[in-house]
Parts: C-alpha cells; structure tokens; sequence
C-alpha cells in the first residue's frame, strides 16, 4: 500500500493521498498469542458471533493449530519421574515444640 523506498513520495504524501494516518505504516501488527479460551469457551463465543459450531469440531481444529488453551493443569506440583520434589518448610520447623501443633493443623506428619 505505502512504499517506504518509492522516491517520488515521501511516506508523509503517500499516506495523505491514502487517507490514512503514518503511524499505522510504521506500526507492527501485534504478535499472535496463545488463546485464552478452551474448546468449549470458544464454541459458545462462536455461538454469539453466529457460527453454531460443535465443541467438538472446535476442539479438532484447535488440535490441528497447535492452540492449547492457558489454564492451571492438573499434578503440576508433582515432581518428574527420577527427580525429587521440594521439601515442605513446616515439615524442616518441626523440631522445635511450639510449632508442633502448626503441622497437626495442617494435616502434615512430621515423619513425611
């Protein structure tokens, strides 16, 4: 649309007779992100935009995208087979006695 090299124009001229503003040539479209919705949040905005789509289908195309929804997936505590996990910092207090009772509320054994 604006040739930045074009010398017989400058960007300024060509954007005039374009009507459109020099900032929008010099902006960078925005990065695509990944989505915030999962399958069946996006078949209902699908739904209110007129696209009856089945949740199904969307998941499909989704899957064939390579778009995975942002959401808090399960076990992510868990340590990796192999590895060793963290260790608890009331379970490290528990030697002293008047923290004895911090761990029976938190239904944590001192052996482990």
């Amino acid at each position: 649309m604006v040739e930045r090299a074009d010398p017989r124009l400058s960007v300024s001229q060509q954007c005039r007779l374009l009507a459109v503003s020099r900032c929008s040539v010099y902006r960078r479209p925005p990065e695509v992100s990944e989505p915030d919705y999962g399958s069946r949040r996006m078949a209902a905005w699908l739904a209110t935009q007129g696209h009856l789509v089945n949740r199904k289908r969307v998941q499909r195309l989704m899957r064939l995208m390579g778009l995975v929804a942002i959401y808090q997936r399960p076990n992510t505590s868990k340590p990796a087979p192999g590895e060793q996990g963290l260790p608890v910092p009331a379970r490290r207090a528990v030697d002293r006695a008047g923290q004895s009772g911090l761990v029976r509320r938190h239904h944590l054994h001192p052996d482990g």
